[in-house]
């Protein structure tokens, strides 16, 4: 390839690649890199925005939700039509980050991560440089290092919530991994929330960017300099801590140590209340063929659909409505009872 033309061909990136750090060979790596965003919210928004604007040649995002007007407040890719629409998360930032930089192919996912469809997500894919866990739950993020040790793929763990985030990177079998530095999740009802604590949104951002940063190192064939701490950050308070990780990889970890990868064997069950959202999440049982669901409902409902998925209002109803995703799974909304919620998907979806 002529040498001109090349660089032509990268003048978008004239500022990144000029970058020591980086250069014009680093700046081909991530055009020929995947990276992989497990979570499109907060954090997962603005990681996705700077990987897209630094030309990360793939990116796959991979998201459950759609976009509500509360998410509007911090998570960047969305605005007010995508909330009207209940869009898919994933699909409606793939659509603003091909609109960004229509150099990079984008992804979009809409799906639950589950110990029993992770690996299948991962494996058959290019595989991904990277993962960014920018989730919002305990479940998943104990689930995604479970998957990315057991794969061999690099890491980059990030959490916020109130005014503090963290992040973390985890490359295996050179790094700890998140159960060295945190052997279980908190039991259920201690961990903190945004829909209970609340969330400053410069914090998700800052944490984002801090992924998307220590994403580029890795892909851009800079691991060298990855960091090897874990940064806790509280903006309101403008406090920053670095705690050194060298040294606390441990040998007796379950997952990285010994191998045992409990997240990933474990049975997640077939519902779960979604915290603060006066909804439960139902796996279903298969693929739904939305097309023929929406024309049966529309009889008894208000029903939009787009993009894999349906959704329907009811009246004089125990429930709000249902939000139906192509995979079979769904959301019942206005109820937190798993019975009643799985009472109302035989209803209106079918068993």
């Amino acid at each position: 390839m002529n040498v001109d033309m090349e660089r032509d061909d990268l003048s978008r990136y004239s500022r990144q690649s000029v970058l020591a750090e980086i250069g014009l060979d680093g700046q081909r790596r991530l055009r020929a890199a995947h990276a992989m965003i497990i979570g499109c919210g907060a954090l997962g928004c603005p990681a996705a925005d700077l990987l897209a604007r630094a030309g990360v040649g793939l990116i796959t995002i991979l998201d459950r939700d759609v976009v509500e007007e509360t998410n509007l407040q911090r998570q960047t890719l969305f605005q007010q039509r995508d909330a009207d629409e209940r869009r898919a998360k994933a699909a409606a930032a793939a659509e603003r980050l091909r609109a960004v930089n229509p150099d990079v192919r984008v992804e979009a996912m809409v799906e639950d991560l589950r110990s029993d469809n992770i690996e299948a997500i991962l494996r058959p894919h290019p595989r991904p440089g990277v993962l960014l866990d920018c989730t919002d739950n305990f479940r998943a993020r104990y689930l995604i290092n479970d998957a990315a040790v057991k794969l061999n793929i690099p890491l980059i763990y990030g959490g916020a919530v109130g005014t503090t985030g963290m992040s973390m990177t985890i490359v295996p079998g050179v790094s700890a991994c998140l159960r060295c530095v945190f052997d279980q999740p908190p039991t259920d009802g201690s961990g903190q929330s945004c829909e209970l604590s609340g969330i400053l949104a410069p914090i998700s951002t800052l944490i984002g960017a801090v992924q998307a940063s220590e994403a580029i190192k890795i892909l851009c064939g800079r691991g060298d300099l990855a960091s090897t701490a874990l940064l806790s950050v509280d903006l309101m308070r403008f406090a920053v801590r670095s705690v050194a990780l060298t040294g606390a990889k441990r040998a007796d970890c379950p997952c990285c140590g010994l191998g045992r990868f409990e997240f990933l064997a474990q049975d997640e069950g077939e519902q779960r209340v979604l915290c603060g959202r006066g909804a439960v999440q139902i796996a279903g049982g298969g693929p739904v063929d939305l097309p023929a669901l929406e024309r049966r409902l529309s009889r008894l409902a208000k029903v939009t659909a787009d993009e894999g998925v349906l959704h329907a209002t009811l009246s004089n109803e125990s429930i709000e409505g249902l939000t139906v995703f192509s995979d079979g799974r769904a959301i019942v909304r206005g109820t937190t009872d798993p019975a009643a919620a799985r009472a109302a998907y035989v209803k209106y979806v079918g068993a």
